[in-house]
């Protein structure tokens, strides 16, 4: 993986979240925080997920080793939700802004939650930390469309259209 390529692939996951997010403002409380049977209770609870990931993978990439998840009880409400996923996508976007071909083809130790070490490349471990993004959005649509609400398209070629649109202006 390349740098650009590691920098879009963030700006891709930032953008996505964002829509996500965003998909949920129009949401009561009760809709946010309703138990609808998915990998995680609710939305609120899946969006926290992907918030907490992010958390993890970032304090990591910083040579620390977390205890945890950030537990969905920590986000009230969507504003506090997409406050600290603001914060934390701008800390992994500079971090991802740091790295050379060499640190990404490098390998990277950190410990899992349950403490056991695993060795992997730089670049497997940003990958990884995307994809599962894209994967618990898919999970955000379907819990949308479970209430009624038209979730926003988080598709990858939705993000490169929306920027080469831009860039043609």
């Amino acid at each position: 993986m390349s740098p650009e390529l590691a920098r879009q692939l963030f700006a891709y996951d930032a953008w996505a979240n964002r829509r996500s997010l965003e998909a949920c403002a129009t949401l009561t409380p009760e809709q946010f925080t309703k138990d609808l049977g998915s990998s995680f209770p609710s939305i609120r609870d899946t969006l926290a997920h992907i918030v907490g990931a992010q958390f993890v993978w970032l304090e990591r990439f910083h040579g620390r080793v977390p205890a945890g998840l950030l537990p969905p009880a920590d986000f009230p409400d969507l504003a506090t939700l997409t406050a600290r996923s603001n914060q934390l996508q701008q800390g992994l976007t500079e971090y991802v802004g740091t790295l050379s071909s060499e640190s990404l083809a490098g390998a990277f130790e950190y410990q899992d939650l349950k403490g056991r070490t695993h060795n992997n490349l730089r670049w497997q471990a940003l990958q990884h930390l995307a994809n599962h993004g894209t994967y618990h959005r898919g999970q955000i649509a379907t819990l949308l469309r479970q209430i009624g609400v038209k979730p926003i398209s988080t598709d990858l070629i939705a993000f490169y259209r929306e920027r080469a649109a831009a860039a043609a202006q």
